[in-house]
């Protein structure tokens, strides 16, 4: 499981001209599933995602979290994570987990994160094509993975 994790200023998903999620300070955090994980991946990657210190303190060091500055958050799911384009120019997708994987574990990423935070965790639409603005704060943008275990995916059920 992947999570672009950018800093924002502000932040919001537009789908059919209709704005659907934004936040103003907090972070915006681009989610792949791979076709492997399952709820092992998830919940390391919320804690991650929750604890994260990329907030300035007082002394304008990165050492607070988005629960410590009582920030936003807004999910979007990105299947293009898994792009892999070490053969050729066109980017393979067999490692991004199918929707009826994938969407499951999105939506508990979300409601799990939610949870993790405090607050409500807005988001775009699973699947669709969406427009995403943002105004990044750094810039800080973060990548952070757990690679899947080998009986991930069975253990979410």
């Amino acid at each position: 499981m992947i999570a672009l994790v950018q800093r924002v200023k502000e932040a919001s998903v537009t789908v059919d001209a209709e704005k659907i999620g934004s936040i103003e300070e907090g972070m915006l955090i681009l989610l792949g599933v791979h076709v492997n994980d399952g709820t092992d991946e998830l919940d390391w990657l919320v804690r991650k995602c929750a604890n994260l210190r990329i907030f300035r303190d007082e002394n304008g060091a990165l050492n607070r979290s988005i629960v410590d500055v009582g920030g936003g958050a807004l999910v979007v799911s990105q299947f293009t994570l898994y792009g892999d384009t070490s053969r050729g120019n066109r980017p393979s997708f067999v490692s991004a987990a199918r929707p009826e994987h994938a969407e499951p574990l999105y939506e508990q990423f979300v409601d799990a994160l939610s949870s993790a935070i405090g607050r409500k965790v807005e988001t775009g639409r699973f699947g669709a094509m969406m427009d995403v603005s943002l105004v990044n704060d750094g810039p800080v943008t973060i990548w952070i993975e757990r690679q899947p275990t080998e009986n991930s995916a069975s253990s979410d059920g």
